[in-house]
């Protein structure tokens, strides 16, 4: 886990993805499944970057597997915004 003083990266699609910016609004006005799975990733990508900033003690089990949840979400996301 990161140090509590260093601020750790947002991962927010946004910030992951610049150009895909318009893929990601449109999808998510259009597209209920693209919109509930990147609700999800916001909160999965706030709870890691919550705990890394914190410093709350956690399992490294635990963290791995939020991470983990967050890179596989983070994936099917990113299939969608190329099958656009």
């Amino acid at each position: 886990m990161a140090d509590a003083n260093q601020v750790p990266p947002n991962h927010s699609l946004y910030n992951d993805f610049p150009h895909y910016q318009q893929q990601i609004e449109q999808l998510k006005l259009n597209d209920e499944a693209f919109a509930r799975m990147a609700t999800e990733y916001h909160r999965l990508d706030h709870e890691v970057r919550g705990l890394e900033k914190s410093g709350i003690p956690t399992t490294d089990q635990t963290f791995e597997t939020l991470k983990l949840k967050r890179l596989q979400l983070k994936d099917r996301l990113y299939q969608k915004m190329q099958a656009l």
